[in-house]
């Protein structure tokens, strides 16, 4: 499992440097050559399943044959397909059976979250929770994720324990925490073993992407891949 930084790629502008997103009017040819780069210095096994995220739940099983990329979360239990999910302020979950026998990529911003994200990516594993770790990776902290009264409201309408993720501002609106409102939902299905979590993506420019902080800019990626033995 890798995430990446923005450093060590050869787009400009916005976009320097390492952008893996082809979807943020960066040049496609830019876009190819950081994608090149990722594989070679990272040595995936292939080329990543790059899906096309949309803020929903479907997730899409790599292991069936022509699998629908339109997806915001990817499993897969055969060694050497590799899933992934971009990011430039959303938080990116990879999980991992704890026997080493699936692997998945989860895009969860506010608006997966929400909808059931991390819960429909579980179900898809089709293992207990308490066989599954979880790692969270770098995304905007709770101190720059301000967000309006729906999208508190829409959260606590699920649980009342999520109203700890959010602390109200002098706006009138809040401060919202996705690594907490992710690790209570992984917690209520079970998993336990939850790591990261702490890297924010607006207050790091150097090394992070943030679409809050920049508008327009590239994309970090997570990836997340099952080896062999003998690869480990």
């Amino acid at each position: 499992m890798i995430s990446t930084l923005r450093l060590g790629g050869v787009s400009e502008g916005r976009h320097a440097s390492l952008n893996l997103g082809d979807h943020v009017e960066d040049h496609p040819r830019l876009v190819a050559e950081n994608r090149r780069l990722l594989r070679a210095a990272a040595l995936l096994p292939a080329e990543p399943y790059w899906l096309k995220q949309v803020h929903g739940v479907t997730v899409a099983d790599l292991d069936l044959p022509q699998a629908s990329l339109l997806a915001d979360a990817s499993i897969t239990k055969e060694v050497g397909r590799v899933c992934a999910v971009l990011t430039a302020d959303c938080l990116p979950i990879a999980l991992a059976a704890q026997s080493g026998e699936a692997v998945a990529a989860v895009h969860a911003g506010w608006r997966g979250l929400a909808a059931g994200v991390i819960e429909a990516a579980v179900g898809a594993l089709g293992l207990p929770g308490e066989q599954l770790q979880a790692w969270l990776g770098p995304a905007i902290g709770p101190e720059h994720f301000e967000v309006g009264a729906e999208v508190r409201a829409a959260f606590v309408a699920h649980d009342g324990a999520a109203e700890a993720a959010f602390a109200p501002n002098s706006g009138g609106r809040f401060m919202a925490d996705l690594a907490t409102l992710a690790r209570q939902r992984l917690g209520r299905l079970g998993v336990r073993r939850i790591f990261g979590g702490g890297e924010c993506t607006y207050t790091d420019s150097r090394r992070f992407f943030s679409h809050r902080r920049d508008g327009l800019t590239g994309r970090q990626a997570t990836l997340i891949w099952r080896e062999t033995v003998e690869n480990r």
